[in-house]
Formats: C-alpha cells, sequence, structure tokens
C-alpha cells in the first residue's frame, strides 16, 4: 500500500470518548500499523463531554478489542478543544449529533465527516452502544468504513 502524499493527522470523535471513538483509534492504529504506515498517520480520539476524562474505553470496546488482539494502550478520554480543530487534518465523528458539536465549536471547518460516509451503508450515524451495548455492530461498522477510509489517504485524495 502506498503512503499518503504528507503526514495526515485523524481524530475520532464521539460523545464520552470510552466506547466508539477509542474503538476506532485502536481499530485505526491496527490498520496504519498493518501496512507500515505509522511514520504518516497520527491517530486519536476525542469526546464533545467531558463526563469520562482520563477514563480507559468501556468494558465492552474492551472485550471486542481484547478478542481481535487490537492493543488500545495507553487510549484514555479526553475532551475535544478548539486548538484540535486546526491540529487534524480529518475529524471523523460517530453521528449527527457529534457533528453538530464539532460544528459549533469550529462552523467554517471543512475537515470534519461522518466516519460512516466511508462505509456503504444508509443510516451514516454509527449507533452508541454505551445505550444499545451493540458493540459488535460498531465493530463491524468501523471497520469496512476504516478499511474504505484508508484506501482514500494511500489513493491520494487527501
Amino acid at each position: 500500500m502506498r503512503h499518503p502524499k504528507r503526514a495526515v493527522r485523524v481524530l475520532f470523535v464521539c460523545t464520552g470518548n470510552i466506547c466508539r471513538s477509542p474503538m476506532a483509534e485502536a481499530l485505526f492504529r491496527n490498520k496504519v500499523a498493518k501496512e507500515g504506515l505509522t511514520e504518516w498517520i497520527t491517530v486519536d480520539s476525542a469526546g464533545t463531554g467531558a463526563w469520562h476524562i482520563g477514563e480507559t474505553p468501556h468494558q465492552g470496546t474492551q472485550l471486542i478489542l481484547k478478542a481481535l488482539n487490537i492493543p488500545f494502550n495507553g487510549i484514555k478520554a479526553r475532551q475535544l478543544e478548539p486548538d484540535d480543530m486546526s491540529r487534524y487534518d480529518w475529524i471523523l465523528v460517530m453521528d449527527q449529533e457529534n457533528q453538530d458539536a464539532v460544528k459549533r465549536l469550529s462552523p467554517d471547518a471543512h475537515n470534519v465527516f461522518k466516519v460512516l460516509e466511508f462505509a456503504d451503508v444508509f443510516d451514516q450515524n454509527v449507533p452508541d452502544p454505551f445505550y444499545t451495548g451493540g458493540f459488535e455492530e460498531v465493530y463491524r461498522l468501523l471497520d469496512q468504513a476504516l478499511d474504505n477510509f484508508l484506501q482514500v489517504l494511500t489513493d491520494g485524495q487527501n
């Protein structure tokens, strides 16, 4: 796989930064590492709210990642900061509520997308397993979207 034309910074955002966005961060880091692109692609995650700052990923997220041997060491919840808008090339949110919150922080941002815009799905909102318990479904949705997103980055479309 080719590398991007330049270094790229990617931020995944959900509500509390303990379920969906840390799963996306760990999963995407793993995909990037397998392709030998860690020098080119930096990955992080954040939440729109401050409820879980400093916490490790939710037990449901941890169970999925452990079962798939995907490392998540070092991932701790943090809140989205205004500086993140300019520090990251891509800000991939999990749902419309997250996208609205990010856009309130930076109305002119052109680097904010729903992560499922990169998946072949009708509903572009990743369901929140904090409420639904559907961690496996979240993994399946993110896995497809992140494969496609990595392809976009390495095909020089960034």
